[in-house]
This record gives structure tokens, C-alpha cells and sequence, in this order.
């Protein structure tokens, strides 16, 4: 017999990451990419939670080496930020950097933002079931945006690098660098749990939201299949 809690469950972890990929995807307007490629991205980000979950066991062992803000700084920038940012960059370098459909800045932003979600809908699939559908819901309004938030941040640099050849090196460390901060600071305003960090968590998402309306709309805006720009 199917369990409709169950049901309920799946949908509220996938319905935010199915919103969000929906509206990247029509974002890009002027030349979308493939749906196979699209949803390997998906895929890929799906993947990663995999050696994710190695790496953030390896770098738990160090934990007790820190205390205070000192540990919740280590947990929030280097067992989380890092080890979930690396694998997304690694993964979209390997999957997408070469391939012949990123041929466009801001396909960065739509392929990044895919391997983003493809992550994001697996911890939030462990999440929602671990603890319900009051986290899923308080979850489809901050992590999983804030994941596709991130990897907007990384493919705008990858974009970039990717078409700038003299600014490669530097947009390059940009695409890891940026987001990795952004998460931290994103990871340390909720595990430091403190008010003066939690009145700073709402205009830091605010800004994080902005920015990256603004990041799509400036590569949106630089598109070669533009009619209007040839």
C-alpha cells in the first residue's frame, strides 16, 4: 500500500529544486541547453553527496581540536563550505567545462546551478525524512535556494573564464573562492545560533538574492545568440 506521508514527504523535498531548475532553465533565453546534459548535471550533483559524506567524516576528526566560535567556524567555512563547494566545482569541471554545449556565459550559471540542485535534493530528501515536514518547508525557503544561490555565484565565474581566456586563472579561483565564503558565512550566522548573527542572516540573504539576479541578468544580457547584439 503506498504511504501517502511518504509521498508528501518527496514532494515537498523535490518541489523547491524542481521550481528553481524550471526557472533557470527559462532564464536562459536565448539558446537552452540540452534536456540529457541538463539532467546529468542533475545527476552529478546527486552523486557528489557521495564522496561529500566521505570527505566531511574525514574532516569531523579534527573537530575536537577547536571549541567556541573557533570550532563553529571550522565546521561552518571548512567541513561544510569547503568539502561541498570543491565536489560541485570538480564536478562541473569535469562535466561540463569541456563540453561542447557550454558555449555561452551563462550556461555556467545553468549548468552550475543544476549540479547545485542535483545536491541540494539529496540532502534535503534526508533531511525532510529525518525530521518532517516543518523542516522541508523551512528548508524550501533557505537551503535549497541558497544552494542554487551558490552556484549561481560559481557558474557566473566559470562564465566568465570560460570567455575571458586573460581572466581565466583569476575567475577560475573566483568560482571556488566566492562561493565557498558565501557558505560559510551562511553556515556560520545559523550554527553560531547568537542574535547579533542571526539579525545578520536575513539582509546577507537578501543580498545573496540580489547579487544573483544581478549575475544572471548581466551574462542573460552579454548572450552571442542575441539578435540584437550582432
Amino acid at each position: 500500500m503506498v504511504n501517502l506521508d511518504n509521498i508528501r514527504l518527496v514532494f515537498i523535498a523535490f518541489a523547491p529544486v524542481l521550481i528553481i531548475a524550471f526557472y533557470v532553465y527559462f532564464r536562459d533565453k536565448y539558446e537552452k541547453e540540452p534536456v540529457g546534459i541538463l539532467f546529468k548535471s542533475l545527476l552529478i550533483g546527486a552523486l557528489i553527496t557521495i564522496p561529500v559524506v566521505l570527505l566531511e567524516e574525514f574532516f569531523k576528526l579534527f573537530e575536537d581540536y577547536f571549541s567556541g566560535l573557533f570550532k563553529i567556524s571550522y565546521t561552518a567555512f571548512i567541513l561544510a563550505a569547503l568539502v561541498e563547494e570543491l565536489c560541485k566545482y570538480l564536478a562541473f569541471y569535469l562535466l561540463i567545462w569541456w563540453n561542447r554545449n557550454f558555449n555561452e556565459k551563462f550556461d555556467g550559471i545553468t549548468y552550475a546551478v543544476f549540479i547545485s540542485l542535483g545536491f541540494a535534493s539529496v540532502e534535503n530528501v534526508l533531511y525532510v525524512f529525518e525530521y518532517g515536514y516543518s523542516v522541508g518547508l523551512l528548508r524550501a525557503f533557505t537551503a535549497v535556494p541558497a544552494h542554487a544561490l551558490f552556484g549561481i555565484v560559481m557558474g557566473y565565474h566559470f562564465g566568465l573564464a570560460k570567455f575571458f581566456p586573460d581572466e581565466r586563472n583569476s575567475q577560475l579561483l573566483k568560482a571556488l573562492l566566492v562561493p565557498i565564503l558565501l557558505h560559510g558565512i551562511y553556515n556560520f550566522c545559523l550554527m553560531a545560533n547568537m542574535g547579533i548573527f542571526m539579525v545578520l542572516f536575513i539582509p546577507f540573504i537578501i543580498y545573496l538574492w540580489i547579487t544573483g539576479f544581478r549575475r544572471m541578468k548581466d551574462l542573460s544580457s552579454r548572450s552571442i545568440f542575441r539578435d540584437d547584439i550582432h
